[in-house]
């Protein structure tokens, strides 16, 4: 196990310094959503709704509307807030067990001691065995301060967390107002079947029968030859970014465009118009998003087509302008090559 949190246990004066960890597991089979036409994976994407593009994960905050208004709080604004910065587990009663409904229980931690010497940790366990009570704490995790129940569990001190009151709805139904009346020989017969049907309660007795047979489902096309090759059909699993999100082809090959803008500023009104027309028509499906992918890559084509046309003239005219001086110094060499000529004739005349 990874621990998820660190902190301490304020008892009183004493500091119980632990570590804490998830005490529960998911064992549901865990299935995703696939195109059923070619078994394409489905993905969602975060896109904001006033300029449809693709937000990072470090560039969303979160934010409260009401009445019309909508509040934006970033990070730093909700780490300010002191009880989201606290680590400490705050012991503030001590109650009998059977006074917390079980209605109110969520999730469970175990805490380990964080500590050279655990003598702090067993003092509280056994003060709450001694006493058979359970203390009630104050904690915060994961940007919630939550209400708990600190109890042992054989040789372990597990935090349970609670719902706060307003939590809990009230069970207000008009059916069960109505006045039913009910027999002693049918209280009778319904204490019978009870107390035919009354044992100790052994969780391992009981199976997900679902999931045991969803995993025989699998296993049976797996035999049948009803599967595919993931890398074979789909080809490389998708890149993933550090924040362990998938990076969007779509947004991958837009950033390319606007890369080979930058270098060929003069040439990519066309290209800057195809790139546009190909923005408005993506959607958040990977299929058809990956279906209009060959559009977007027509800019950067027609950026090179045009920016090899305009270095294919610059070449010819530079080649016209080094044959004309060329052309003008011979002539200028032979009109001086003429003039030389002329007075050593002369000469020879005379």
């Amino acid at each position: 196990m990874r621990a998820i949190w660190k902190g301490a246990i304020a008892f009183g004066l004493v500091n119980v310094p632990v570590k804490v960890y998830s005490a529960t597991e998911d064992h549901d089979i865990s299935l995703h959503q696939v195109h059923n036409a070619d078994g394409g994976r489905i993905r969602y994407q975060r896109r904001c709704e006033i300029c449809s593009k693709v937000i990072d994960y470090e560039d969303i905050d979160k934010a409260y509307e009401d009445d019309g208004r909508t509040v934006i709080l970033n990070r730093e604004e909700l780490k300010s807030i002191p009880a989201e910065n606290s680590h400490e587990i705050e012991v503030v009663q001590f109650v009998p067990a059977e006074q917390l409904d079980p209605m109110m229980f969520e999730k469970s931690y175990y805490l380990e001691p964080d500590a050279k010497s655990p003598k702090a940790y067993v003092l509280l366990r056994r003060a709450l065995e001694d006493t058979d009570r359970v203390a009630v704490v104050q904690f915060a995790l994961r940007e919630k301060t939550r209400l708990g129940a600190l109890r042992v569990r054989g040789d372990v001190l597990v935090l349970q967390g609670l719902l706060w009151a307003d939590e809990v709805r009230e069970a207000s139904f008009p059916a069960l107002e109505t006045s039913v009346r009910i027999s002693t020989q049918e209280r009778e017969m319904s204490a019978a079947l009870v107390d035919s049907m009354a044992t100790d309660f052994d969780p391992a007795q009981f199976t997900d029968d679902y999931q045991l047979q969803l995993r025989k489902l699998i296993d049976a096309k797996i035999e049948q030859g009803e599967s595919l090759d993931t890398e074979e059909t789909f080809g490389a699993p998708a890149a993933e970014a550090g924040t362990g999100e998938v990076i969007d082809l779509m947004e991958a090959l837009k950033r390319s465009i606007e890369r080979k803008r930058g270098t060929a500023a003069g040439a990519g009104g066309g290209a800057a118009a195809d790139d546009d027309a190909a923005d408005r028509g993506e959607t958040g499906s990977q299929g058809k998003t990956a279906a209009r992918a060959p559009r977007s890559t027509a800019a950067p084509k027609a950026a090179a087509s045009s920016s090899a046309k305009t270095t294919a003239a610059k070449t010819t005219a530079a080649k016209a302008t080094a044959a004309k001086t060329t052309g003008d110094k011979t002539t200028a060499a032979k009109a001086r090559a003429s003039k030389t000529a002329a007075p050593k004739e002369a000469r020879k005349g005379a």
